[in-house]
């Protein structure tokens, strides 16, 4: 392998997991054998958590990551006997042994890793087609079917090893690879009367918003089914107000971390979209019109990023967050400029509630001691990751147990009629 083929795999390692997707909704138009890499399940410790993808295509790259970069030569090994098979496999790897004797890799990631390989095949796109909609989507495949013996794999059940549906949480919907135009023949025949969806709907609208993935145990007739549920939430907005430079590394960082970016200028004499290359969306309007303007909408999911350097349009944009309902909105500036503010708000008998208090940030960013424009952006864009992922900042040393929180759902047996 060249330097320059090194450079870009260790690129594509790196990509944001949106992009992985984004990618994957790509090859899917392609007329290729890639095959799609999921951790369905982590035993003990491992460096990412279920859901994790990684695609590798048949020119023998990977896009995305599974693990630290330890393994991901043989998965790329094993993927070829998925493309020689055109079926699924799952694949444990036991790093619980830290020693050098693992692969000789001596990885010592201290956790027993479940990866699903499968040819990526259209059944897959009701999947990506939801992600770059903005809709959250649950993927449901079969990874066991079992009879009343646990050791029988003979059942009548009508689901089989890796059969796969999805689940549509906004619309309470069940759709399969047969259901979807393009799709049919990919991934099992099955119907929606297949699947026990009264028993997965919970844990699929749950994962699918919390964007987590977990396997499902269940008992349907007498049959026993393992199922991944795999959910992938739309990506989180975030929205920067302003068209200064310090907006750029912002973006950046921002972009990189699995958000959408929209950039949102007040004055037209900026070419936002050349500037900002790593904006998702560009939009000029003015400060009295942002919510008319924006067409991707503000709400629950939206967090907002102010750095105008103008009083007025911060005070202006500001006061729409706030009444949009936008649960962070981090405004650039000293303590003292916001005090000037409240008390215009007060002026204008726009009263800043308690609720109005927990989402505004200000000084925004984590206090991290530094002050170079990077530094800067770094510490704005880990206080949005803390509050989308619901964290209290602090230094993972003093945390207990896991890194990643264990996401525990369970399928209720018997839902209610």
């Amino acid at each position: 392998m060249t330097e320059s083929q090194k450079t870009q795999t260790q690129r594509n390692w790196s990509v944001p997991e949106t992009e992985v997707v984004q990618r994957v909704h790509q090859r899917l138009e392609a007329d290729g054998s890639d095959v799609l890499a999921t951790i369905v399940d982590v035993d003990g410790n491992a460096y990412r958590r279920p859901g994790a993808k990684m695609l590798l295509d048949d020119a023998g790259d990977g896009v995305g990551s599974i693990t630290a970069g330890c393994l991901e030569d043989d998965i790329l090994r094993a993927a070829e006997s998925v493309r020689g098979t055109g079926q699924p496999e799952l694949v444990t790897y036991d790093l619980m042994d830290d020693d050098d004797d693992v692969w000789g890799l001596g990885v010592g990631c201290n956790g027993i890793i479940e990866v699903l390989l499968e040819p990526l095949t259209p059944s897959y796109r009701s999947a990506t087609d939801a992600f770059t909609e903005g809709r959250d989507v649950a993927v449901l495949t079969v990874l066991s079917v079992h009879g009343e013996d646990v050791d029988a794999s003979d059942t009548d059940s009508p689901l089989a090893y890796g059969d796969r549906a999805y689940y549509h949480p906004g619309e309470d919907r069940l759709s399969t690879p047969s259901d979807d135009d393009g799709a049919s023949g990919d991934g099992g025949e099955t119907t929606e009367a297949d699947w026990p969806i009264d028993v997965l709907s919970e844990p699929a609208s749950e994962l699918a918003g919390r964007g987590r993935a977990n396997v499902i145990d269940l008992e349907v007739d007498g049959t026993r089914l393992e199922v991944f549920v795999d959910g992938i939430a739309a990506p989180a907005e975030l929205v920067v107000f302003g068209s200064g430079h310090d907006v750029g590394p912002v973006t950046e960082l921002a972009s990189k971390n699995d958000f959408r970016v929209t950039v949102v200028g007040f004055r037209g004499a900026v070419d936002l979209a050349e500037r900002f290359p790593d904006a998702d969306r560009t939009v000029t309007t003015s400060p009295g019109t942002i919510e008319d303007d924006l067409e991707m909408g503000l709400d629950d999911r939206t967090y907002a990023v102010v750095m105008t350097h103008n009083f007025v349009d911060d005070r202006l944009a500001v006061e729409t967050l706030l009444d949009a309902g936008v649960p962070y909105v981090g405004l650039m500036g000293p303590h003292e400029r916001f005090e000037e503010m409240i008390e215009e708000f007060d002026a204008e008998e726009r009263t800043i509630t308690d609720d109005d208090r927990s989402s505004l940030y200000t000084p925004i960013g984590l206090d991290l001691g530094g002050g170079s424009p990077y530094q800067i952006a770094h510490s704005i864009v880990a206080e949005v990751l803390a509050v989308h992922n619901d964290r209290d900042p602090r230094h993972l040393r003093a945390r207990e147990g896991h890194i990643h929180d264990r996401i525990e759902v369970e399928a209720d047996p018997t839902p209610p009629k």
